[in-house]
C-alpha cells in the first residue's frame, strides 16, 4: 500500500491536527411517531429489513452519544439536533437528562446548542417553559393553512392536527421560544406558494422558514438511494420522471419538478419585495451566501457532503438522515468513537461522491455553483442523452436559480457595498 496521502485521507489528516467539525442528528425515539403523515420517509424504518427498527434510546446510549459527540468536535460549538420520528415522545424527563449530561461533559469554552424538530402535538406549557429555559431552537412542522396541512399530516387515527400545531406555535411565541417553521412541499400544495408563504409569515409570524421538497422513489421503504438499476431510470422530462404516471419513478405525493421551480420562484419574488432582511428562508439565504463567496448554509447545495450523520436510538450511526439503510450504516458508538466514523475513509468517500458522480450534463450547467446536483438521494433520473445520476428536481431547480440569480447578485452587491470584504472561513 502506498504511503502517499490521497484526497480521501486528507480530511483524516486535518482532523488529526485538532480541527474536527461535524454534525450529528439524533433519533431518541427512532422512527416512532404519534402522527401518520402520508409522505413520511422515516416511519418505514420500523420495518426496514436490517434497519434500526423503532424503539427508545436508553440512558446508557444517550450518555455515550453526548460524551462521544462533545469529545469528537473540537470547534467552538457543538449543535445537538433532536429529530425523529417524534422526539417529544421521550418526554421532558429525557430532555432534562440531556441537558444535565451536556453540562457534565462540556469542554471549557465550548458552546453547546440544541435544536428540536417537532410536529408540535405534545407541546404544552411545561415543554415551552423548558425549551425557553434551556435555549432550544425549535423546528415546527406545518404545511400551510388548514386545508393544505390536514390532508397529509394526520394522527394515528387519521384525525387532523392543524389546531394542535397552531396551539403549539402560540405557546412558543408566548414563552419566547425561537422557532422556525418547516414546510414540506409536495404534489398536494406546490401550486399554492403564496398562500403558504403568506400564512407562515403573517398568521404564524414566522421569522425563519424552511421548505423541504418531498421526493421519494416508489420503493423507498426498502431500497436505499443509488441502488436502482441505472438503465431503468427514466429520462429527464419523460412521463415517468413526474409523479402520477403509472410508471413514475416516484410516489404519487412527490412534488413535480416543474411545480417545485414555480413554488420557489413565486415565494422568492414575494420575499424579495416584502421580507428581505426580515424573514429568513433557507433556500434564499443560502443562495445569497453563495453569491457572496461563502459556503452553503444547507448541505443540499454544497459541493460535498458527509459531515452530517444520523445517530439512531440503538447507537448505530448512518451516513445521513436520508441514508438510514443497512448499506450506509457506519457502525455503532458502542464499538467505535463517533468522530472516527464521521471522519472514516468510507464516510469521506461518501461525501466526495456528491460531486464526483455528477453527470456531464450537470458539470456543464450554468447554475452548477448554485446547485451542485442538490441532494444525492434525489438523483433518480437520466440526462437527455441517457447518463444516469441526474437529480429528479433538475428542471425546477434550474428554473428557480435562473429566475432568482440576477436579483441575488444585486442583493449580494448591496451587502458588499455596506460591509467590509467578506472572507470565507
Amino acid at each position: 500500500m502506498s504511503d502517499s496521502i490521497d484526497k480521501y485521507d486528507a480530511p483524516l489528516t486535518y482532523a488529526a491536527h485538532g480541527a474536527r467539525r461535524f454534525h450529528a442528528m439524533a433519533k431518541p425515539a427512532g422512527s416512532r411517531c404519534n402522527l401518520d403523515c402520508k409522505y413520511c420517509f422515516y416511519l418505514s424504518k420500523e420495518t426496514l429489513p436490517g434497519g434500526p427498527g423503532a424503539a427508545d434510546m436508553d440512558g446508557e446510549t444517550l450518555e455515550l452519544f453526548i460524551r462521544n459527540y462533545i469529545a469528537g468536535v473540537t470547534g467552538p460549538e457543538v449543535v445537538f439536533s433532536w429529530q425523529g420520528g417524534e422526539p417529544t415522545l421521550r418526554g421532558l424527563g429525557f430532555f432534562h437528562e440531556v441537558v444535565a449530561l451536556q453540562r457534565k461533559y462540556a469542554k471549557a469554552g465550548q458552546r453547546i446548542e440544541n435544536d428540536l424538530q417537532t410536529n408540535g402535538v405534545l407541546i404544552d406549557e411545561s415543554w415551552a417553559r423548558f425549551l425557553k429555559e434551556h435555549r432550544f431552537l425549535v423546528g415546527l412542522s406545518i404545511d400551510g393553512p388548514r386545508e393544505l396541512h390536514d390532508p397529509f399530516r394526520v394522527n394515528k387515527g387519521g384525525a387532523p392536527t392543524f389546531d394542535k400545531v397552531m396551539a403549539a406555535a402560540g405557546l412558543l411565541r408566548r414563552f419566547g421560544v425561537p422557532f422556525a417553521t418547516l414546510t414540506c412541499v409536495h404534489r398536494g400544495n406546490a401550486r399554492r406558494p403564496l398562500d403558504i408563504y403568506r400564512f407562515l409569515r403573517s398568521e404564524l409570524d414566522a421569522k425563519a422558514i424552511q421548505f423541504i421538497p418531498i421526493v421519494e422513489a416508489k420503493d423507498f421503504e426498502t431500497t436505499a438511494p443509488q441502488a436502482h438499476d441505472p438503465a431503468r431510470l427514466p429520462l429527464k422530462d419523460s412521463p415517468a420522471a413526474h409523479p402520477g404516471h403509472p410508471d413514475s419513478i416516484v410516489t404519487d405525493w412527490s412534488v413535480d419538478p416543474d411545480d417545485y421551480g414555480y413554488f420557489l420562484s413565486r415565494v422568492f419574488d414575494e420575499w424579495r419585495r416584502k421580507d428581505l432582511g426580515v424573514v429568513l428562508v433557507n433556500h434564499f439565504e443560502t443562495l445569497v451566501a453563495r453569491h457572496l463567496g461563502l459556503p452553503s448554509q444547507i448541505c443540499i447545495y454544497g459541493e460535498f457532503c458527509g459531515k452530517a450523520v444520523a445517530v439512531e436510538h440503538d447507537g448505530s450511526v448512518y451516513s445521513c438522515d436520508h441514508y438510514v439503510y443497512p448499506e450506509y450504516r457506519l457502525g455503532s458508538m458502542r464499538e467505535t468513537p463517533l468522530a472516527d466514523m464521521v471522519l472514516s475513509r468510507r464516510q469521506v468517500k461518501f461525501g466526495y461522491a456528491k460531486s464526483e458522480t455528477l453527470p456531464a450534463y450537470c458539470r456543464g450547467c450554468e447554475v452548477l455553483a448554485d446547485c451542485w446536483g442538490e441532494c444525492p438521494k434525489n438523483r433518480l433520473i437520466r440526462t437527455p442523452d441517457g447518463e444516469p445520476g441526474l437529480n429528479y428536481l433538475c428542471a425546477g431547480l434550474k428554473r428557480f436559480f435562473i429566475h432568482a440569480g440576477p436579483e441575488v447578485d444585486r442583493i449580494a452587491a448591496g451587502i458588499r457595498a455596506r460591509q467590509p470584504a467578506i472572507v470565507p472561513t
